[in-house]
């Protein structure tokens, strides 16, 4: 964000394997993976002698028959952990007592403490804390750093790829240890495709890291965007310029075909004569692209402040809006009615006043801030699908719980802000089926902090335990 999310997993999770699981003593000559029909299986490796064993076909079917692919619960001979909170929020609420068992890169059961069978298993006493699926970001910027150290001007013209990239590096790794284990990353901001390429390094364990959704350039009308030099200067823009339908499809396809999980469009932007917001495309050039990503089965992303520029993106049919700043009780009903989610962005703001000299808790609230206030529990009222996210890069990563903290502050239900980072946020991203919930068959991506954000959402910030697929990251 300028101010002046065909997801696809390796099946089978070979890079959970690879670091740092345990080996059970039965499969210390289990060396290498292979893949067969769709399912992993363990091959034994030769033996010194120059006799080795035949698989047999039945063998074969035996051991496929009980291999664990991508989308089955357990993983035969897979490490097993016990993990005991004090109590456990599943995405949907909380319970006092229970405990969660892991057995390899999946939960294999959740349930009161005594019914979760601990024979064999490594327990973890997490005394105290409370265990909650892993955060999810909605919005983010991995290529960004906070305004206050450098300006978006100067970071998307000035800062090599090179050095930018090096960042976002730390930047992942400071989100998955702020308990964060997915995000959605809406934009290069001018570093072209290297969150495509950032993806795929957390996806290999060669850097440690959030699960990545991604959406490379992002797409803006000609001349809507930045920087913004001398007229007779043709530079690079923050986002890949689009005109009309022709070049809106075409450069949908192009990103898709490039990488991207996620379209991200803005649907409006501060440009023109006068210093407010407008829509940049027409409705039909939006609803192409819309409907392009759609065919491609990819989800939409709309940055709109304004009421036309919500209004155009409800019309074209995008999935997430952006921002959402001046929508009113009317164009939040419509969201409502259409199944358009909101991605608040209030950190955004919040950070920026600062920036601007606002000394929060001395001065009185600035109108930007009271204003976003208003929109926000109007967005609530309405019935409002609510995604958190946070635009974080704007501000410091790793300090992501910032957004759940204001939107606690601002009006929304403790237990629902939980849900927006949790069982909601991966409706919206459509990874409830990986995600989101501790239930059986789900990843372990667990996150334990001390105390009970449902009760006090600071809580989200003494982060004492990390799990990413059943890998312990802190």
């Amino acid at each position: 964000m300028h101010t002046a999310l065909n997801t696809s997993f390796p099946r089978g999770n070979t890079r959970e394997r690879r670091l740092g699981k345990p080996v059970a003593a039965g499969a210390a000559r289990t060396l290498r993976v292979r893949e067969l029909s769709g399912e992993r299986m363990a091959v034994s490796s030769p033996m010194k002698s120059k006799r080795r064993r035949l698989v047999t076909a039945g063998t074969i079917l035996a051991l496929g028959l009980q291999a664990t692919a991508q989308d089955r619960p357990q993983d035969p001979g897979a490490s097993v952990t016990i993990l005991r909170p004090a109590r456990v929020f599943d995405g949907e609420a909380m319970h006092d007592g229970w405990a969660v068992r892991v057995a390899g890169t999946r939960i294999e059961a959740v349930g009161p403490a005594a019914s979760v069978v601990s024979t064999n298993a490594q327990v973890v006493d997490l005394a105290g804390l409370t265990l909650m699926p892993g955060l999810i970001e909605g919005h983010s910027h991995v290529l960004l750093h906070p305004y206050n150290e450098a300006t978006w001007d100067d970071q998307v013209s000035r800062e090599p790829l090179a050095l930018r990239t090096a960042r976002a590096v730390n930047y992942l790794r400071a989100t998955l240890q702020a308990g964060f284990t997915t995000l959605r990353d809406l934009g290069t901001e001018g570093a072209g495709y290297a969150d495509v390429g950032l993806k795929q390094a957390v996806d290999e364990g060669i850097i440690p890291g959030p699960r990545m959704l991604v959406s490379t350039r992002a797409i803006v009308a000609t001349g809507s965007y930045a920087p913004k030099f001398a007229p007779e200067w043709n530079v690079p823009q923050g986002a890949e310029e689009a005109d009309g339908i022709e070049s809106v499809t075409h450069i949908v396809s192009s990103q898709i075909g490039k990488g991207a999980d996620w379209i991200k469009f803005y649907a409006d932007y501060r440009w023109g004569p006068e210093p407010a917001a407008r829509p940049t495309f027409t409705l039909e050039s939006l609803a192409a692209g819309v409907r392009t990503a759609h065919a491609g089965g990819t989800p939409v992303a709309a940055h709109a402040t304004s009421v036309a520029g919500m209004r155009n993106a409800i019309a074209a049919g995008v999935d997430t809006i952006e921002h959402g700043d001046a929508g009113t009780a009317e164009i939040f009903r419509l969201m409502a009615e259409k199944h358009v989610a909101l991605c608040p962005t209030l950190s955004a703001g919040d950070a920026t006043a600062q920036y601007a000299g606002w000394k929060k808790g001395q001065q009185p609230e600035p109108e930007s801030i009271t204003h976003k206030r208003a929109s926000f529990k109007a967005a609530l009222a309405a019935g409002v699908t609510i995604l958190n996210g946070s635009d974080v890069g704007v501000f410091a990563h790793g300090d992501n719980a910032r957004e759940l903290e204001l939107m606690v502050a601002y009006g929304m239900p403790a237990v629902d802000t939980l849900k927006s980072a949790t069982s909601v946020a991966a409706r919206v991203l459509r990874m409830d089926d990986r995600i989101g919930a501790i239930k059986p068959g789900l990843l372990a991506d667990l996150a334990a902090f001390d105390g009970d954000p449902s009760r006090d959402i600071s809580a989200l910030r003494r982060v004492k335990f990390v799990m990413k697929a059943g890998i312990r990251q802190r």
